[in-house]
Formats: structure tokens, sequence, C-alpha cells
């Protein structure tokens, strides 16, 4: 059986994705493809399978080495890797440490302040233009990636809260 879901997450609710992506292998709907803001599920024994994402470039020596852990490369989604493994196999955790965690918040967050700073230049040229007064698009988009990159800044320093008072 096969099931399609079409629902938004947000870049810097990445947990909260993943977290529903469980929840659905829980229920029996193990992730089997993605697309934009579109999920592929199969049935599946319920509670067989664990599922991961994670922000990285393509890294074909990267998802050999996952492969070799038992991990399965479902797909892709620009940035955004999808990874399921099966539960007998053992704990599946893509970030051990906390350098690693905050490795992945920092690469999201050059993402979001980039594509939000670029937004942020053109609406303001846009603004200038009384052909086309659309740069409150682009002013609104920026407003949007910036408040992620402020949530994502917030992970961030808790984690790095956390890291000081292990060291």
């Amino acid at each position: 059986m096969r099931q399609v879901i079409r629902k938004w997450f947000w870049a810097w609710e990445f947990e909260k994705e993943e977290q529903w992506l469980n929840l659905m292998a829980q229920q029996g709907w193990l992730l089997d493809s993605v697309g934009f803001a579109t999920y592929y599920f199969v049935s599946c024994e319920p509670g067989t399978y664990a599922v991961r994402l994670e922000m990285r470039d393509h890294d074909q020596v990267y998802l050999d080495f996952m492969a070799e852990l038992g991990a399965e490369y479902v797909g892709r989604m620009v940035k955004w890797i999808y990874f399921r493994k099966r539960v007998e196999d053992g704990p599946f955790d893509l970030y051990s440490d906390l350098d690693s965690r905050i490795g992945q918040l920092d690469r999201l967050g050059k993402l979001l302040a980039g594509c939000g700073g670029a937004n942020l230049l053109i609406g303001i040229a846009n603004s200038f233009n009384p052909v086309v007064p659309i740069g409150w698009v682009n002013l609104l988009c920026a407003t949007v990636l910036m408040y992620g990159l402020g949530r994502i800044h917030g992970k961030k320093e808790e984690l790095e809260k956390e890291r000081m008072l292990r060291e």
C-alpha cells in the first residue's frame, strides 16, 4: 500500500519534521521518497524503522559511509538528505555529539542568512521600481527567513551553553 501526504515544514523545523516522519513509521508508514512538501510512504510493520534527515551538500562518499552503517538513502530535497534504518540494527543518530549538532545549525543558519539577505536586497531594489511594485514580496520573504535564522541562532546558543557546562 502507498500513501502520499503533502505537508509543509519550514527549514528551521527539521526536528519537528523528523519527529513526524518517525511517528508515521511508528504507525506503519515508512518514508519511501520525498518531493517538494510531498512525502511518499509505503506500509511497513509499525516501529521497525527510524528516519533521520540532515542538511548537507551532495557527497557520495558520505552516502556510501551511511550505507555501510546500515542506513538506507531515501531521497533528497534541495540540501536535505533523508535516511531510514531498521530499529533492530541499533541506535540511529546522525549527530553523535554537540559539535556535530552545532555544525548542522551553522550550515542551516548560513543558508537562511544568504537567502534572507538576498531577498532583503532584492526587496529594497524593487521598492524603488515604480513599474513593478512587488518589492514587498521579497521583504516579506526576508522577514520570514530572518525569523527562522533567529530560531536557529537560539537553538545554537543553547547547545553552546550546554557544551560549556560539559567542559
